[in-house]
C-alpha cells in the first residue's frame, strides 16, 4: 500500500524510466525521460501530464534549462530542446553514438552532454548550438555539474574534473576509489566534492580539493544489500540526488529500496518501504520538500515477468532527510 505521503504518478511512460528530473525552483513540475522513446512533463501538484515529446529511439537522460525549456537525448544520438510554452521542438545537435547524459550549467549558462562515443559536448542554449566538443578517456556513464565544474565517469572506473569555463586542459584525472563500474556521481549542494556509486553495493564520499588533509576525509560504504536465507544479495546503486538545503543525499539501488545518508556524519538517516522494482532515478525538488522516485526495472535478470514503471512523488520531511 502506497503511504499517505506518496502517490504514484498518472499516465507514466509505457517502458522503463531513464530520468527523473525536477525544473528549477520549483517543486511542481518533473520532467521523465524512457525508454518508450518519450520526454514528458507533469504538473505533480495536479497529478496530470502538462506536455509530452518523442524522439525516434529511447530517451536516456533530460534536463531543465529554465522554466520554459528542456533538453533530452538518448539513442539516437540527437540532443533536442522543447519549448514548453509553444510546444515545439529543435535538433539542436547529435554525437556519434548514444546520448548517455543530458545536464544544464546555471553557472555557465551551458548545457552539457556525454556520450558513448567518448566525448562531452558543450551546447550554447541562446542560439542553441554547439560551443565544443571533449575528448574523454571512455565512454561516458555518468555527469555531474558542480558550480563551474564538472565530473565525468566513464568505463574504466575514470573520473575526469573539468572547469566548464576553460575546458582546454583537464582539472583532474581520477580513479574511482570503488572497484566496480560507476554508476551515477552527484555532487553536494555546498560544492565541496561528489557521491559515486557502482553496481556493486558502494557509495563513495569524495572531495575535490587535491589536499592530503581534505582528502583523508574520503570514504566509501556499503549499501542496497539484502541478507536472503544466509547468502547476502549485492545490488547495483543506480541513482543518487542532494538535498539542496541540508547537503544529504538520497540513493536508490536495484533492491528497491531508497535510502536518505547524511554524508558528512557518515549515518543513515532513514529508509523507505521497498518500492516494486528497481530504482532506477530519482531527484529532490529544488527546495527539498518532495523526492520524485522511478521505480522501474532494469532488466538485471534478463527479459521476465516485472512489476509496472512507475514514477512514485513522496512528500519528505526534515525528520527523513535533516542531518540529527
Amino acid at each position: 500500500m502506497p503511504e499517505p505521503n506518496e502517490y504514484k504518478l498518472n499516465q507514466g511512460p509505457d517502458d522503463g524510466i531513464s530520468a527523473v528530473k525536477f525544473g528549477p525552483n520549483t517543486s511542481q513540475f518533473l520532467l521523465v525521460s524512457s525508454w518508450d522513446s518519450s520526454v514528458r512533463l507533469y504538473d505533480i501538484n495536479a497529478n496530470i501530464m502538462r506536455n509530452k515529446y518523442t524522439h525516434s529511439d529511447p530517451v536516456l537522460d533530460c534536463c531543465f534549462h529554465d522554466q520554459t525549456h528542456t533538453y533530452s537525448g538518448g539513442l539516437d544520438h540527437t540532443l533536442k530542446m522543447f519549448d514548453i510554452n509553444s510546444s515545439t521542438e529543435t535538433t539542436v545537435g547529435s554525437h556519434d553514438a548514444p546520448i548517455r547524459c543530458v545536464e544544464f550549467c546555471p553557472e555557465v549558462n551551458v548545457v552539457v552532454t556525454g556520450s558513448w562515443d567518448q566525448t562531452v559536448k558543450l551546447w550554447d542554449p541562446r542560439t542553441p548550438c554547439n560551443a565544443g566538443s571533449f575528448s574523454q578517456p571512455d565512454k561516458v556513464y555518468t555527469l555531474a555539474v558542480c558550480g563551474d565544474r564538472l565530473i565525468v565517469g566513464t568505463a574504466s572506473r575514470k573520473i575526469l574534473v573539468w572547469d566548464l569555463r576553460n575546458m582546454g586542459y583537464v582539472q583532474q584525472r581520477r580513479e574511482s576509489s570503488l572497484k566496480y563500474q560507476t554508476r551515477c556521481i552527484r555532487c553536494f549542494p555546498n560544492k565541496q566534492g561528489y557521491v559515486l556509486s557502482s553496481i556493486e553495493g558502494r557509495v563513495a564520499v569524495e572531495y575535490l580539493d587535491p589536499s592530503p588533509e581534505v582528502q583523508k576525509k574520503k570514504y566509501a560504504f556499503k549499501c542496497h544489500r539484502l541478507k536472503v536465507e544466509g547468502s547476502e544479495n549485492i545490488y547495483p546503486v543506480n541513482a543518487i540526488s542532494f538535498h539542496n538545503t541540508h547537503n544529504t543525499f538520497a540513493t536508490g539501488g536495484s533492491d528497491g529500496f531508497v535510502n536518505i545518508w547524511d554524508g558528512f556524519n557518515k549515518k543513515r538517516l532513514c529508509q523507505f518501504h521497498r518500492y516494486p522494482t528497481s530504482i532506477s532515478s530519482l531527484c529532490f525538488s529544488h527546495d527539498g520538500s518532495v523526492l520524485a522516485i522511478a521505480s522501474s526495472y532494469m532488466y538485471e535478470q534478463g527479459d521476465i515477468e516485472h512489476p509496472e514503471d512507475a514514477v512514485y512523488i513522496r512528500k519528505v520531511t526534515d525528520q527523513e532527510t535533516k542531518p540529527k
